[in-house]
C-alpha cells in the first residue's frame, strides 16, 4: 500500500485537513507496523527472506516527513536492532562469528539504505537519542574491510552524515546554535539536503550539546573514526573505495558546520589539518585508486579550508590577536553598507554543480608518512559523552601564532602543487578554499596569505574558464575592498619573491613550477596597474635587476640547451609556403587597383598613384590567425614550453605599457630600454671593427666573448620588442581576453551600496591598460622607435622587433620613414637561407602592409617600389661590400611579380648591372656573373611582360581614334573638340614614351647578355640564352606596337590639318625625338655570330637550348634575313648531323677552332666525349628546328639556298638504323616536304626502289617511262642522291625496314594528294 499524495494534502497550510490527516496517520501506522514486525521476525531468525526490504524502502523514500516523525521512534528500534545484529556479528572473533547465526550483506545493506532514508527525514529527540544512535553507527562505520562489505560500512557512513545534516537549532534566539551556519560553508551545491523552516520542538538543542565541553570527547571521537575510516581506504591502494572515503570527508564537514565553534574545535585542529594535509600531499602522486580520487581531494580540500574558516577566523579571535576589530576589518565602524558587504563576499561561491558529481582521477604515488598529532579515544558509552571533558585550549596570541605557522608549513607544501592539478574539480575546490580562507582567516593566517594570493592568482590565467572567471572574480574584489591587511600590501612582497625565484624555476626542471611563477607575476601585475610597476622601477639599480632576471629567462644559455626531442621538433624540414611570396608573384590580382583607359596612360608611374589614392585596410585577425606574432624566438625552445614564454613575455608587455608616458605622469620608456639597447650597440661597434679589418665571420665569431655578446644582443632585442608591443592595441586585446571579467561582483557592490572613487572603478575597467597614444606620448614613442631602428641589425628578433614598431605607430611607421627604411631590408630576408628568418620576414610584410592600408604585400611593394629600387642601386655601388645584391635583385624580381609595373624605375639599376657584366666586371667578380645575369633575366621578363600587351593597347587606341573621326565626319567642324584632341596627343606621346622605354630596356638587356653565350659556363649560357629569345619577342612587340602608333599618328595628323590646328601638330612631332625604331634586325644582326659561337660549344645543354632560340628568333625575324647566314654558317649546323650518336666522330681538319676571348686563359678541348644519349638529344633538337622553320611560311625562305644539303642530310639520317632519330626525321622531312615535295619524295624513292627488286609499281599510263628508267639502281651507296646532296654521312648506314617504314607513311602524309591532284 502506498501513501496517497493529491486531493487530500492541502498544499496552502502545508498540512492534511482533519479526515485527510486521520486516514493518513492510519495509513502510514499500518504500513510502518507491517514492516517493523518483519524487522523483528528477521532479527529473530536472520535466515528468513529479506525480499521485503524493496518495498519499504520505497515506501519511505514517497513517504514526507511530517508523515513519518510521528512514528520515528517506532520504527528506529527494529531497524537499530538489526544494526546491532550485524555489527556484533562482524565484529567478534573469526571462531565466534562461524557458531553465531550471521545477519546477511544483503540485510545488512538494506538495513542501512532503510536507516538512511529515515533519518535524512526525521529529526532526533533528544540528547540520549543522538548519542545512543551515533554510538551504533560508529561501530558499524569502523569495521574493517575485512569484517563488514564496502556497501554497509559506506551506508553507516551516510547515515552518521544524515543525522547530523537533519539537526536543526531550537527557537531560542540568544541560543549558541544561532551563531553559526549550520551546514558547509564551501558546500558545492546551493540546493542543500534538507531545509527546515521550524526550529526543534524538544527542550535540548542538539546543535548547542556539540558545540558544549561535554560533547568535545564525542566530537573528537567522531573526527577520529572518520578521518581513520578514510586513511584505511587509501591504505588499500586500488582495492580501496573512493565513494566511501568520499563519504566519510563529507560527512565530517557536515560535522564540523554543526559544531561550528572555534571553541570546540581548536583542540583538535593539529590532527585534524595533518590528516587533511597527508591527503593532499598524497595527491600529488596517485592517481588512481582511492588515494588518488579527485572527487575525495576536492572535499579534503573544502574539508580543510572550512575548518579553519571556523577556528581561525580573524573576527572571533580578536581577543588572542590584540587587535581592535575595525583594524583587522580595515573599515571604518560607521561604514556598515561596506563590511556588510565584506560579509557577503566571504560567502561567494563558485557556480553551483548538480549533485551527481564526476570522479576523475590524479596524480599516482605512495602514501606520503608524515608525523601528525593524533588523538586516540576508546569506545564511548553515552554517559561517557556527556560528562564534561577537558579538551579545550585557551586560543592565546601564542598559541594563534604557533598553529598559525605549523599551518603555513602544510599549506605551502601542498596547494601550489594542487593549484596546477590536471583536474578541474579539484582546482575548483582550492579555488573556493583560498576564497573562504582570504575572507575569513586572512589576518589570522597572515604568514599563509601571500602563498594563497599566488595560488590564487595561478588560476586566474588558467586554461578552465569557469575556474578563471571566477578567481578573477574575487581577485578583483580583494584589489578594491579589502583592508588595512589589503593585498596592495602584500603585492610588493609577492612581486619581490617572484623576481628572485623566477630565474631559478624557469631554468629549472620542473617546467610547469616555471609555467605557474611566470603566471603569478603577469597577474600581480596586472592588477597592480601600471603605477605599481612605475614605482618598482624608479630606481636604476631595481630597473636593471629586472631586465637582468628576464635577460637570464630569455637568454640563450649554453648550459641548458634543452632535450634531443625539443631540438629536433624545433627546427624545419623546410621553409614551407610563405603568403608574402604568394602574394608578390600574384600580380594579376593588382589591376583591381587604379585601372586606366585600355591604352591612353600605360605608364608604370600613373598606376601607382592610382593604388596609392585608395589603400585598402588588410584586417589584423586574418593576420593574427594565420601567423604567430610576435614569435616565439628560436632558441627559446630549449628553455621551455610556448606557455611560459607567452607568460615572460605578457610581463614584458605590461611593463612596456606602464613605462609610456601621458600627461600626468612622466614615463621612463626610453630611459629601460636604452639598458637592453646597449647590447645592440655593442654588437654594431663589433661588426663594424671587423668589416674594418676584413677580418671573417667564423674568425670573428671563434674569437672569446664574440658569441656571447651575440646571445646577449639577440636576448636584448627580444626583451625590447616584447616591451614595445605592449603599447599595440593587438596586445591590449589579448590581455582582454585573457583576463575577461564578469559583471557580477561589480553589480552586487552596487546593490549593496559599497562606494568607492572612480579612480577605483577605473583601475578594473577596460581602460586601467589602455593608454591613449596622443600626439605627445606618439612622438615620445617614434623617437623611441628611431633609436632603436638605428641599432638594429639584420636577424630574425629584429626583423620581428619592425613589425611589433609597425603595429605600435599604426600609419605613423610610414610618414616617420621607417617603413623606407625596413622595407627592402624584410625583401632582402624574405630569401634567407634560414627558415626562420624567411618566415619572420613573412609575417612582418604582412603586418606591414595591415597596418599600412594595404590588401596585400605586392601592393605595399609597388606602393613604394622607388625606395627599394633605390635600396638596390645604392647597393649596387659598392659591390664590395654588398656582394649579395644581384641575388636579392634577382630572386625580389622574381617573388615580386609586378616588376613590369615598377619597369620605369628599373632603367638604373639596369645600367648599373650591364656595367658589371661587362669583360672588365665580369673578370673582377666571375663569382657574380650568374648573380646578375638573373637579375637581367628578370628585368627582361618584366619587359616582356609589359611588351605583350603594347601591340594591343597601340591598336585598341586606333580604333578609338577612328572610331572618333568616322562619327565626326569629314566635313564637320573641329574648333570646338581642340581640348579632346590635346589629350589624344598626349595621351598618344605617353604611349611613344613607355613604348620606347619598354624597347630600351630590352635593348640594354640584349646587349649585355649576347655576349655571355659564349661563356664555357652552363649556367650563364642558359640564363643568356633566355634574355636574348624574350628580347627579340619584347623588340618585335615594341616594333609591332610602333607600327600601330605610326598609322594612329597619321590618322591624327590628316584631323588636324584638316581643321587647321598646326599648333597641336607641334606637340605631335613633340615625342619624335629622331630614335630609330628599326631594332628588331639590328639586334639580329649582333646577336647571330654569338649563337653560331654557341652552337660550336661542347655543351649538349646549351647547344639544344640555342637550337630552340633560334628557332623562334627566325620565325620571329622572318626567314630572309638568314638566307644568307644559314648559307654561310650552315655547316656548324649540318655537322652536327653528319655522324651517328653510336659513331665516334672524325675530326676534320679544315675544322677552325671556336672564337676565344682574349681575357680567357682556358682553351675548349675538342675531344671530349660526350654520351650517345647526349648527341641523341641534339641531333633531335636540330631536326625539330628545321620542322619548325620549314612549317613556317615566314621563315622557310631561311632554308631555300641550303634546301638540298639539308634534304640530303635528313634523308639519310631516315632511311638508317637509328630508331631513336626516326620521328625527328620523319617531321622534318614532313616539313622540308611543304617547301619542295618533290625533291624529297625523289631523295626517298631513289633508295626505296633500288633496294626493292621486285612488285614494282606501273606506270599511271603508257606514255610515262618504267620506274627504272627514271631511276636506275645505284651500285653503290655513295651514288644515292641524299648523299651527293648531304654530303658523306657516318654511321647512317641504310636499313630498308626504316625506308620502307619512312616512304610509306610519308607517301601517304605528305605525297599522296600532291601525286594525284
Amino acid at each position: 500500500m502506498e501513501l496517497e499524495e493529491e486531493g487530500e494534502f492541502d498544499k496552502l497550510t502545508g498540512d492534511f485537513t482533519d479526515e485527510a490527516s486521520q486516514a493518513q496517520f492510519s495509513n502510514t501506522f499500518a504500513e510502518l507496523q507491517a514492516y517493523s514486525l518483519r524487522l523483528l521476525e528477521l532479527h529473530q531468525n536472520p535466515n528468513q527472506s529479506p525480499s521485503f526490504f524493496t518495498s519499504f524502502f520505497n515506501f519511505l523514500q514517497k513517504s514526507s516527513a511530517q508523515s513519518l516523525q510521528p512514528f520515528f521512534d517506532y520504527v528506529l528500534f527494529p531497524l537499530l536492532l538489526l544494526l546491532d545484529a550485524a555489527t556484533e556479528c562482524r565484529s567478534k572473533a573469526k571462531e565466534e562469528r562461524k557458531m553465531s547465526s550471521k545477519v546477511s550483506d544483503k540485510v545488512a545493506e538494506s538495513v542501512v539504505m532503510c536507516l538512511e532514508q529515515l533519518l535524512s527525514k526525521c529529526y532526533l529527540g533528544s540528547v540520549d537519542q543522538m548519542v545512543v544512535l551515533t554510538t551504533k553507527l560508529a561501530k558499524a562505520a569502523m569495521l574493517s574491510p575485512s569484517e563488514a562489505s564496502e556497501e554497509f560500512r559506506e551506508g553507516a557512513i551516510k547515515c552518521f552524515r544524515a543525522v547530523f545534516s537533519s539537526l536543526r537549532g531550537c527557537s531560542d534566539d540568544f541560543c549558541s546554535c544561532n551563531q553559526i551556519l549550520g551546514f558547509p560553508e564551501l558546500l558545492e551545491s546551493n540546493t542543500l539536503q534538507r531545509s527546515f523552516s521550524k526550529a526543534s520542538e524538544s527542550g535540548e538543542c542538539l546543535v548547542a550539546f556539540l558545540q558544549s565541553q561535554d560533547a568535545s570527547v564525542a566530537v573528537g571521537y567522531w573526527l577520529s573514526f572518520l578521518l581513520k575510516d578514510a586513511d584505511t581506504e587509501a591504505a588499500r591502494g586500488h582495492r580501496g573505495s573512493g565513494k566511501l572515503r568520499v563519504e566519510a570527508f563529507l560527512t565530517l564537514r557536515w560535522l564540523v558546520a554543526k559544531v561550528g565553534n572555534a571553541d570546540a574545535l581548536a583542540y583538535f585542529l593539529p590532527g585534524v589539518v595533518s590528516q587533511f594535509n597527508k591527503v593532499l600531499h598524497v595527491s600529488k602522486t596517485m592517481i588512481t585508486g582511492a588515494a588518488g580520487s579527485v572527487e575525495a581531494i576536492d572535499q579534503a580540500i573544502r574539508g580543510l579550508a572550512e575548518y579553519l574558516m571556523i577556528v581561525l577566523q580573524d573576527d572571533v579571535n580578536l581577543s588572542g590577536l590584540d587587535m581592535p576589530k575595525n583594524v583587522i576589518s580595515g573599515y571604518d565602524p560607521n561604514n556598515n553598507k561596506s563590511s556588510s558587504f565584506l560579509e557577503e563576499l566571504r560567502r561567494l561561491r563558485i557556480k553551483p554543480e548538480g549533485q551527481n558529481t564526476i570522479v576523475e582521477e590524479d596524480n599516482d604515488g605512495e602514501l606520503v608518512n608524515m608525523i601528525t598529532p593524533k588523538s586516540e579515544f576508546k569506545e564511548l558509552s553515552a554517559d561517557s559523552m556527556k560528562r564534561k571533558g577537558s579538551l579545550h585550549v585557551a586560543r592565546t596570541k601564542d598559541w594563534i601564532e604557533e598553529t598559525s605557522a605549523h599551518v603555513n608549513k602544510l599549506l605551502c607544501a601542498t596547494f601550489p602543487h594542487i593549484c596546477v592539478h590536471p583536474a578541474k574539480k579539484v582546482r575548483k575546490g582550492l579555488l573556493a578554499a583560498i576564497r573562504g580562507l582570504l575572507s575569513n582567516c586572512s589576518y589570522t593566517l597572515k604568514d599563509s596569505r601571500l602563498m594563497l594570493l599566488e595560488c590564487l592568482c595561478v588560476m586566474v590565467v588558467g586554461d578552465d574558464e569557469e575556474i578563471s572567471v571566477a578567481a578573477q572574480e574575487f581577485l578583483e574584489c580583494l584589489f578594491l575592498y579589502s583592508g588595512k591587511h589589503c593585498v596592495k600590501f602584500d603585492v610588493s612582497d609577492i612581486f619581490g619573491r617572484l623576481i628572485e625565484m623566477l630565474p631559478k624555476v624557469v631554468l629549472g626542471s620542473d617546467e610547469s613550477l616555471a609555467l605557474s611563477q611566470a603566471q603569478k607575476l603577469l597577474v600581480i601585475i596586472y592588477y597592480s596597474g601600471p603605477q605599481f610597476m612605475l614605482d618598482q622601477l624608479q630606481s636604476p639599480v631595481s630597473a636593471a635587476r629586472f631586465l637582468d632576471v628576464f635577460t637570464i629567462c630569455l637568454g640563450q644559455n649554453s648550459a641548458f640547451t634543452g632535450s634531443l626531442d625539443k631540438l629536433i621538433l624545433a627546427r624545419p624540414s623546410s621553409a614551407g609556403f610563405l603568403h608574402s611570396i604568394a602574394e608578390l608573384q600574384a600580380g594579376a590580382h593588382l589591376t583591381d587597383f587604379g585601372q586606366t583607359f585600355i591604352g591612353s596612360v600605360p605608364s608604370g608611374i600613373s598606376k601607382l598613384t592610382a593604388i596609392q589614392e585608395k589603400p585598402i585596410q588588410c584586417p589584423w585577425e586574418t593576420i593574427r590567425k594565420t601567423y604567430e606574432f610576435p614569435c616565439t624566438p628560436p632558441w627559446f625552445v630549449t628553455v621551455g614550453s610556448q606557455k611560459l614564454y607567452q607568460a615572460l613575455a605578457g610581463t614584458l608587455r605590461l611593463v612596456g605599457l606602464s613605462l609610456v608616458p601621458d600627461f600626468e605622469i612622466e614615463g621612463q620608456l626610453s630611459v629601460i630600454t636604452d639598458m637592453p639597447l646597449g647590447h645592440l650597440r655593442r654588437l654594431v661597434s663589433e661588426v663594424r671593427v671587423r668589416e674594418y679589418n676584413k677580418e671573417s665571420w667564423q674568425s670573428w665569431y671563434n674569437r672569446t666573448g664574440s658569441g656571447h655578446l651575440l646571445r646577449q644582443a639577440g636576448t636584448a632585442a627580444c626583451i625590447i620588442n616584447e616591451m614595445l608591443f605592449g603599447l599595440s592595441d593587438e596586445a591590449f586585446d589579448t590581455f582582454t581576453k585573457m583576463f575577461q571579467k564578469s559583471k557580477t561582483v561589480r553589480e552586487e557592490a552596487r546593490q549593496s551600496g559599497a562606494e568607492f572613487t572612480d579612480g577605483q572603478w577605473y583601475k578594473f575597467g577596460e581602460s586601467t591598460w589602455k593608454t591613449k597614444l596622443k600626439k605627445a606620448v606618439k612622438s615620445h614613442l617614434i623617437d623611441c622607435v628611431g633609436k632603436i631602428m638605428h641599432e638594429y641589425v639584420s636577424s630574425e628578433v629584429i626583423i620581428d622587433g619592425i613589425g611589433i614598431f609597425a603595429l605600435c605607430l599604426g600609419k605613423d611607421f610610414a610618414s616617420s620613414g621607417f617603413l623606407h627604411l625596413s622595407l627592402y631590408l624584410l625583401l632582402e630576408n624574405l630569401i634567407s637561407s634560414n627558415s626562420q628568418v624567411r618566415s619572420a620576414s613573412d609575417a612582418v610584410l604582412h603586418v606591414l602592409s595591415a597596418t599600412s592600408g594595404y590588401p596585400t604585400v605586392g601592393h605595399l611593394v609597388l606602393a613604394n617600389a622607388d625606395y627599394v629600387i633605390d635600396s638596390i642601386c645604392r647597393q649596387l655601388r659598392h659591390l664590395d661590400l654588398n656582394p649579395h645584391v644581384p641575388n636579392v635583385l634577382a630572386a625580389m624580381l622574381s617573388y615580386i611579380g609586378v616588376a613590369y609595373k615598377i619597369l620605369p624605375l628599373l632603367e638604373e639599376p639596369m645600367r648599373s648591372v650591364s656595367q658589371e657584366l661587362q669583360i672588365l666586371g665580369r673578370h673582377q667578380h666571375p663569382d657574380l656573373n650568374i648573380s646578375f645575369l638573373k637579375a637581367v633575366a628578370e628585368i627582361m621578363k618584366a619587359s616582356k611582360h609589359e611588351a605583350d600587351s603594347l601591340p594591343s593597347q597601340a591598336e585598341s587606341y586606333l580604333m578609338r581614334i577612328k572610331s572618333k573621326i568616322s562619327e565626326q565626319g569629314s566635313g564637320s567642324c573641329y574648333d570646338n573638340d581642340t581640348g579632346e584632341w590635346e589629350s589624344i596627343l598626349y595621351n598618344l606621346n605617353d604611349c611613344k614614351r613607355y613604348r620606347r622605354t619598354v624597347g630600351s630596356i630590352a635593348g640594354s638587356c640584349l646587349t649585355t647578355a649576347i655576349p655571355l653565350l659564349a661563356s664555357e659556363k652552363q649556367a650563364a649560357c642558359l640564363v643568356a640564352l633566355d634574355i636574348v629569345e624574350n628580347g627579340i619577342v619584347t623588340i618585335a612587340k615594341v616594333e609591332e606596337a610602333y607600327r600601330h602608333e605610326k598609322e594612329t599618328k597619321e590618322e591624327i595628323e590628316e584631323v588636324l590639318r584638316s581643321s587647321s590646328m598646326y599648333h597641336l601638330q607641334d606637340n605631335l612631332d613633340a615625342a619624335d625625338d629622331g630614335a630609330d625604331e628599326n631594332r628588331l634586325l639590328p639586334a639580329m644582326n649582333k646577336l647571330w655570330p654569338f649563337l653560331v659561337i654557341c652552337i660550336q660549344s661542347n655543351n649538349p645543354v646549351a647547344v639544344r637550348r640555342c637550337l630552340g632560340v633560334i628557332s623562334n628568333v627566325v620565325q620571329i625575324c622572318g626567314g630572309d634575313f638568314f638566307s644568307r647566314r644559314f648559307h654561310t654558317d650552315g655547316p656548324h649546323f649540318w655537322k652536327l648531323l653528319s655522324t651517328s650518336p653510336f659513331q665516334k666522330k672524325h675530326k676534320l681538319k679544315e675544322a677552325k677552332a671556336p672564337l676565344l676571348l682574349p681575357y680567357r686563359n682556358t682553351s675548349i678541348s675538342s675531344d671530349d666525349s660526350l654520351a650517345e644519349v647526349s648527341n641523341m638529344k641534339v641531333q633531335v633538337a636540330v631536326l625539330n628546328m628545321i620542322a619548325d622553320l620549314s612549317r613556317n611560311e615566314k621563315s622557310a625562305s631561311a632554308l631555300e639556298v641550303v634546301l638540298k644539303k639539308v634534304s640530303g642530310l635528313v634523308v639519310g639520317i631516315a632511311c638508317s638504323g637509328v630508331v631513336g632519330l626516326r620521328d625527328a626525321s620523319m617531321n622534318a622531312l614532313s616539313g622540308l616536304a611543304s617547301i619542295d615535295p618533290d625533291l624529297i619524295w625523289l631523295l626517298l624513292a631513289d633508295v626505296y626502289y633500288s633496294l626493292k627488286k621486285r612488285n614494282l609499281p606501273s606506270p599511271p599510263t603508257s606514255d610515262f617511262p618504267e620506274i627504272l628508267e627514271i631511276l636506275p639502281p645505284c651500285l653503290s651507296p655513295k651514288e644515292y642522291l641524299y648523299v651527293q646532296y648531304g654530303g658523306q654521312s657516318y654511321g647512317f648506314d641504310v636499313d630498308f625496314s626504316s625506308v620502307d617504314t619512312v616512304f610509306r607513311k610519308l607517301h601517304a602524309r605528305s605525297f599522296s594528294y600532291q601525286m594525284y591532284s
